[in-house]
């Protein structure tokens, strides 16, 4: 099999899929998104990826990065995978899902309407609303940005006078303002990583300096089984956003609630597979495999 995978040249995801579609006799191309184009010429249409040669069509398509870009990148992006999927390659994760995730707003409605537990959450465009959010939810919120991960952006603001520059200040940048009632989760959180409809395992993150939990931002990570709740909410919230592959981030507040803060549709696996001695990649590839 052939596989694509949309990844940055440094990475050490791509290198571990790599390696494991080698294992199994797959050979991989790794391909960016400045790489795609999408012809129509004599009423045909196509989706092509180069690297030095002339490219054949992939059976499957790893999406391994989703790089900052304008509205018109990001909407061709989505347009070019939507398209590959059309055409008969499997495109891991599907766009549809990856529209839904990139986007905080759009998943927190779609798991509240799905009655799964989330933060309260404001997400509007005026300093007025967002000061408004701020003293409903306590004078204690988390600030996030409406697209990206890893913790990037994301402050928590319990002073109005801070509260008020920060909200201008996403105002001046022409920024949604994404207000989440601030959820004291005492220093940790859980990570449930899902794939093709079933839980792989759980992972426990602990904050080593604020309130960031994401090993990425110096969070420290300890194996964790999760509990029947845990895989509930993980594998409801995979489907309502159609996320195949996918890392849940649940938080529980000091009563004991959870709530699930995100669903990772890109999600990270070196941290999983180091503290629950799993090998990820391999996984991947047999459930791409068996499931095409």
């Amino acid at each position: 099999m052939h596989i694509a995978i949309l990844a940055q040249p440094d990475s050490w995801y791509y290198r571990d899929l790599e390696r494991a579609a080698r294992d199994r006799r797959h050979r991989c191309t790794r391909l960016d998104f400045s790489q795609l184009s999408g012809d129509v010429i004599d009423q045909r249409e196509k989706v092509s990826g180069t690297l030095g040669s002339v490219p054949d069509t992939p059976e499957a398509v790893i999406v391994r990065t989703m790089p900052p870009g304008s509205l018109e990148q990001v909407v061709l992006r989505m347009d070019l995978l939507a398209r590959w999927e059309a055409c008969g390659t499997r495109v891991v994760n599907p766009p549809k899902s990856l529209e839904c995730a990139v986007d905080k707003y759009l998943t927190t409605v779609r798991l509240a309407a799905a009655e799964i537990p989330v933060p309260d959450t404001v997400a509007c465009e005026s300093v007025e609303q967002a000061l408004t959010a701020f003293s409903k939810f306590g004078g204690d919120v988390v600030v996030k940005p409406l697209f990206g991960g890893e913790g990037r952006g994301i402050v928590r603001v319990s002073d109005p006078n801070i509260a008020q520059r920060v909200f201008r200040t996403l105002e001046r940048i022409d920024a949604v303002l994404y207000v989440q009632r601030y959820v004291d989760h005492g220093g940790s959180d859980v990570r449930v990583l899902v794939l093709g409809g079933r839980v792989l395992g759980g992972m426990r993150r602990i904050a080593q300096d604020g309130f960031r939990t994401n090993v990425s931002q110096s969070g420290h990570a300890e194996s964790h089984s999760p509990n029947d709740r845990e895989c509930e909410l993980a594998l409801r919230a995979a489907e309502v956003t159609g996320a195949a592959f996918a890392g849940i981030d649940l938080l529980y507040d000091r009563d004991g609630q959870p709530f699930v803060i995100e669903v990772n549709a890109v999600p990270g696996w070196k941290a999983f597979a180091r503290v629950n001695r799993i090998d990820v990649a391999d996984v991947f590839m047999r459930w791409l495999e068996d499931s095409g």
